[in-house]
């Protein structure tokens, strides 16, 4: 009997673009076993993924686009023979790097349609008579550089009044409460490593407010013969202000990026990723101001920030 396991050399299995990938596959083994050889499988891909519950346009599109491949390569680690009793690890590497022929690499993104994914597969070959025996581990890609082109770093000032609600009738603005509230967002170009940062101010209000949110959303395109698909979900939400607040009070912006559920703005032939940021202002009347905010993520060339420990 056998099993394998497989260790990578960095804390988080986390690696750059362009990095060397370096591990080892751990065979387990209860008395010697004979096998056909040991061979190792990486790939990366972007994927178009529902869940049962899921409704609307991308179910119309599911069957009708093909994963994009990122990353496809086949190992072998070792030759035909035999593995004696206890542990044996069989060392690896390889090179994150693009290939001939390919789009490149994505970062890892774990969307609720779009999925970016990179695994690695060992798998020991037993023979007719035999169940090969194998492991599969995700690990993640980042792409210092991506989305970087072309940046403007420019604030975003903003200033919200009755007459500039987008969802409201004219006739209906003598029922909206009165109120002005402004404020600016440091820049729409936003390194992915940073907090989004900015302020808000309410300015004056003839109703009590009951809270103030900012709220990150992405959204996700997909294209096909049978058109785009455009949804946007939210990926967090949070309360900056609570209660009436101080008339011409600053009340800071600080917002940091979770992890794995955003990249940097992501386009392909196929497919593309884009973020929003909403400001939800809401009164105790009931009603609700939004204002949306457009803005593009980006990470440095030199960010490497996430590498922990170095390797092993």
């Amino acid at each position: 009997m056998a099993t394998l396991e497989i260790r990578l050399s960095k804390v988080g299995n986390c690696y750059n673009s362009g990095e060397t990938v370096k591990g080892v596959a751990v065979v387990h083994c209860k008395g010697p076993i004979s096998h056909s050889g040991l061979t190792l499988k990486a790939e990366g891909s972007v994927a178009l993924q529902l869940s049962p519950k899921a409704v609307g346009i991308f179910e119309a599109f599911y069957n009708s686009i093909k994963p994009l491949q990122l990353l496809s390569l086949e190992i072998p680690l070792a030759p035909d023979g035999k593995f004696p009793d206890g542990v044996t690890e069989v060392p690896f590497e390889f090179d994150l790097a693009e290939r001939e022929g390919s789009v490149g690499l994505f970062e890892t993104y774990h969307g609720v349609f779009v999925n970016v994914q990179y695994s690695i597969t060992v798998e020991m070959m037993r023979g007719m008579f035999a169940k090969n025996v194998s492991e599969t581990m995700n690990f993640s890609v980042r792409c210092p550089g991506q989305a970087s082109k072309d940046l403007r770093q420019e604030t975003l000032p903003f200033a919200l009044e009755p007459h500039t609600l987008r969802n409201v009738k004219r006739s209906n603005l003598q029922h909206v409460p009165q109120f002005r509230i402004s404020g600016k967002l440091d820049s729409y170009m936003c390194d992915i490593s940073k907090p989004l940062r900015g302020h808000v101010k309410v300015e004056h209000c003839s109703q009590q407010l009951k809270s103030i949110e900012l709220q990150l959303v992405r959204v996700e395109f997909c294209a096909a013969a049978e058109g785009v698909a455009k949804e946007a979900t939210e990926i967090q939400n949070i309360q900056i202000a609570d209660g009436s607040v101080c008339e011409g009070l600053d009340i800071p912006i600080f917002m940091i990026f979770p992890r794995w559920f955003t990249c940097p703005t992501l386009v392909a032939n196929n497919f593309k990723v884009e973020f929003e940021v909403n400001l939800v202002v809401l009164l105790d009347d009931h009603h609700q101001i939004t204002e949306n905010f457009p803005i593009k993520l980006y990470r440095r060339t030199d960010d490497r920030d996430f590498l922990l420990g170095g390797e092993g």
